[in-house]
């Protein structure tokens, strides 16, 4: 493939949990084909991705933003005050539903900037990008792509059937308009047997009609991403999600290239442990941890790095823990409706929870952060209480982890829904911040997760199957090419020639 001179900008939502995806995506290009690759985003996220490149690069030279990363960083220029948000607000952290919104609805204004970085690359390259590749949420730069002369290739984070779900909801919103029997209704583009249910839908959701500011903003840029892109990335993987990617196709009626999981390919091999070597004190110490139990004897649990439960969730969590008498490792952070980054209180949890899990070893308490994928990886890990996040559903499944599902937000109830109607790899233990959980339920799934036998032990075979799917959709060997690696090859194969075609019409 002849990339020799050609540029690629890329440009991500502003939250963490995408511009993650979108580096390893520019990484694993970058490497593949040389190309010249730049992330557009606001300064502080430019600081965000510095210090990520920076903590899993092995190199100390910091000449260029990217170290051994031959990628470019640009800034695009964003005051969050303009738009009533906090200074200096310029991802999802720590906001209130209604701050996101606002922050969203503010993502528009990227246009204008992003506009003047593609028009500096076409007068230092003489000709405009190869492409733009941007997020699902960013509509408006398919129109950007055409006044530029070149493409716009929408990248989705998340998976193909969250994805296909979520758009589908706002583009429809068809709880408001058919008939619901017994909560339950269909979602144009999936079959009647994928009926969704009300309880799935966060409450802003439910309230939409249309004309409120989240409808606008969602509607808006879905419907420019849907009809006006060239194409689709997915981070997934063909063989795992069969029924998303074929509706992301007929449905949408778009060419979609699974390209994932885009999680370190270190984590693939096939090993019970991960090498990856972190530095970080509470690493070591969930490493060591670890190390002290049997396998796949260890319950983990972690709700992602921006969501937490209300504090009689979290009362009733630790409750049905310690009765199931298993091992567990938890990320904690303080409830809802308190600072995230705040101090934890004691009276959160029942009275002495932390002394007793600490001294009878059965648990370990992790404030804010953790090593998610070393311990995934760890041969003591069994099950993973998770908020089935993409990001961490496709951690937990590389490593043949089943999943106890709680989702809160976003496309996180449609992963679950997935997880366990279309894999098999998961049960839900509720859904959202709002509903009531107790600790036998608790500790009722988790016995039947963790138990190798029945249930448990074919959800575990599920996973294990799932894991071998990823490690060999993710193969580069030259006498083995798996589907993803393949799919990379079209994707790039294919910008190539629709720039070659530009170029003799224009000629």
């Amino acid at each position: 493939m002849g990339f020799d001179r050609e540029h690629i900008v890329m440009l991500p939502m502003i939250a963490k949990g995408h511009l993650i995806p979108f580096l390893a995506l520019a990484k694993q290009m970058q490497q593949k084909t040389g190309l010249t690759i730049t992330i557009a985003t606001t300064p502080l996220n430019i600081q965000y991705l510095q210090a990520t490149i920076s903590s899993t690069s092995s190199s100390s030279n910091t000449q260029s933003h990217s170290n051994n990363f031959d990628i470019n960083l640009a800034e695009l220029p964003f005051c969050s005050s303009d738009f009533g948000l906090p200074p200096d607000t310029e991802n999802t952290e720590n906001l209130t539903l209604k701050q996101i919104g606002d922050l969203c609805a503010a993502t528009v204004n990227l246009e204008a900037p992003a506009r003047r970085l593609i028009l500096d690359i076409i007068e230092k390259e003489g000709r405009p990008p190869l492409c733009i590749i941007s997020d699902m949420f960013f509509g408006w730069a398919t129109n950007l792509a055409k006044s530029s002369g070149t493409v716009n290739v929408t990248f989705t984070t998340s998976g193909a059937y969250g994805s296909a779900a979520f758009m589908s909801i706002w583009l429809n919103l068809p709880h408001r308009f058919t008939a619901l029997c017994d909560g339950y209704f269909t979602l144009p583009g999936f079959p009647d047997r994928s009926r969704f249910h009300i309880s799935q839908l966060h409450h802003y959701i439910r309230a939409a009609n249309g004309t409120d500011s989240w409808s606008k903003f969602y509607q808006s840029q879905f419907s420019l991403s849907t009809t006006e892109s060239f194409g689709w990335l997915c981070n997934t993987a063909e063989e795992i999600e069969p029924l998303g990617l074929e509706i992301l196709r007929h449905y949408f009626r778009l060419p979609v290239w699974s390209i994932g999981p885009l999680i370190p390919k270190d984590s693939l091999k096939n090993s019970s442990t991960s090498d990856s070597r972190v530095s970080r004190q509470p690493a070591e110490k969930c490493m060591e941890w670890l190390d002290s139990h049997g396998s796949d004897s260890v319950v983990y649990i972690s709700f992602g790095s921006q969501n937490t439960i209300s504090e009689t969730q979290m009362i009733e969590l630790a409750i049905g823990l310690e009765e199931s008498g298993r091992a567990f490792i938890w990320v904690i952070r303080p409830p809802v409706g308190y600072d995230m980054k705040g101090e934890f209180r004691a009276a959160w949890l029942p009275r002495g929870f932390e002394d007793r899990m600490c001294k009878s070893k059965k648990g370990l308490l992790v404030h804010n952060w953790a090593p998610q994928l070393e311990i995934l990886s760890h041969k003591s890990t069994g099950a993973f209480v998770s908020h089935c996040g993409w990001n961490s559903v496709l951690e937990s499944l590389s490593q043949g982890v089943p999943i106890i599902g709680w989702p809160l937000a976003a496309e996180q109830a449609f992963n679950s829904k997935m997880l366990v109607e279309e894999m098999g790899v998961s049960v839900e233990l509720t859904r959202g911040v709002q509903s009531v959980i107790v600790g036998k339920e608790v500790k009722r799934l988790i016995d039947l997760v963790m138990d190798k036998s029945g249930e448990g032990g074919e959800m575990r075979k599920k996973a294990g199957e799932i894991k071998a799917q990823i490690r060999a959709a993710m193969r580069e060997e030259v006498e083995f090419k798996g589907s993803s690696a393949k799919a990379m090859d079209d994707f790039l194969e294919t910008i190539l020639s629709a720039r070659q075609e530009h170029k003799s019409i224009i000629g």
